[in-house]
C-alpha cells in the first residue's frame, strides 16, 4: 500500500486540511493517508518551532518512525510544508517515492518580493508585532490564502475554534518564519519524483516561484487559475484529480519500462 504524508505550512496544523484528506483519500482509494504536525503546531503546539526546515524534517521523520510507519513515504506538502519535504528528500532520497509540492517558493531559485508578496507585509508585520483576537488572526490569515466565497463563514469559525484550542504563540510563529526565510534548498534536484501545483491568484506567494523551481528541477508543473494560496482548500478536488493522474503516468510509464 502506497503511503502519502500530508505536511501543512506556517503555524497550521492537521486540521486545517479540512475536507481535503476525505477528498485525497477518495481519489487515491489503495492509499494510507497520514497527517502529521509540524513542531510547534497543533498538538504539537506546546513545542518549540525549531528555525531549521532540516530539523522540521527530522522530527517529521522520527514521528513517523515512532507511529510504526515505514519508508518509502510518498509527500503531499505545501508552503513551508513543501519546504520540509526538500529538505527530507535531499537528506533521505531513499525514504521518498515522490513529493507533490503546493505553492511553495525556494531560494536560491526566488527572490524575497516574489516568495512573499509585498501586499501581504503589512498585514503580517501588524499580526505578529501586535497579536489581535483569534478571530482577527484567522480572518487575516484566511483572506491572505485563500479565494474561497461559498463557505468561507463555516471555515473561519472552524479555525477560530482550532487556535483556540492548539494556540500556536507568536515566539513559534516567528520561528517559523525564521525557518522559511533562512532555508536554501540544494540546486540539483533531490532525485525523487517531482510534481508542483501553484496559483496563479495566490496572493501570498507569487507563481513565478513555483515556475522557477519547475525549470530549475525539470519536473512537471499544473497552475490552477483561480485558487488562492491554500489550493486545497479552495479546490482540494483539482489537486487530489492532478495527483491521481500524475501518479498513474508515472506507474504507466514504470510499468512499459520508459
Amino acid at each position: 500500500m502506497t503511503t502519502w504524508i500530508l505536511l501543512r505550512g506556517l503555524t497550521r496544523e492537521s486540521r486545517h486540511w479540512g475536507d481535503f484528506v476525505d477528498t485525497f483519500r477518495r481519489t487515491m482509494p489503495d492509499s494510507r493517508v497520514v497527517t502529521i504536525d509540524l513542531p510547534g503546531n497543533g498538538a504539537l503546539h506546546h513545542l518549540t518551532s525549531p528555525t531549521d526546515v532540516r530539523e522540521i524534517a527530522a522530527y517529521c521523520q522520527k514521528a513517523l518512525s515512532r507511529l510504526g510507519i515505514a519508508p518509502p513515504y510518498n509527500l503531499l506538502a505545501m508552503s513551508l510544508g513543501a519546504m520540509v519535504a526538500v529538505a527530507w528528500a535531499h537528506a533521505c532520497p531513499g525514504e521518498i517515492a515522490r513529493c507533490v509540492l503546493i505553492n511553495t517558493s525556494l531560494r536560491p531559485f526566488s527572490p524575497f518580493y516574489r516568495r512573499l508578496r509585498p501586499r501581504s507585509y503589512l498585514p503580517l508585520l501588524k499580526l505578529a508585532l501586535f497579536g489581535g483576537s483569534r478571530r482577527e488572526w484567522e480572518e487575516r490569515i484566511l483572506s491572505l490564502t485563500s479565494r474561497l466565497r461559498v463557505g468561507a463563514a463555516d471555515v473561519l469559525d472552524s479555525w477560530v475554534t482550532f487556535r483556540a484550542e492548539y494556540p500556536v504563540t507568536r515566539k513559534n510563529a516567528w520561528r517559523q518564519l525564521c525557518a522559511a526565510a533562512r532555508y536554501r534548498a540544494g540546486k540539483e534536484n533531490p532525485g525523487t519524483a517531482l510534481l508542483i501545483l501553484a496559483s496563479r491568484n495566490d496572493g501570498l506567494v507569487h507563481v513565478d516561484c513555483s515556475v522557477a523551481l519547475a525549470r530549475a528541477w525539470n519536473c512537471p508543473i499544473s497552475i490552477h487559475p483561480r485558487a488562492g494560496h491554500d489550493i486545497p482548500l479552495d479546490d482540494g478536488p483539482w489537486v487530489a484529480a492532478q495527483v491521481q493522474q500524475w501518479a498513474e503516468s508515472r506507474d504507466l510509464d514504470r510499468s512499459q519500462g520508459a
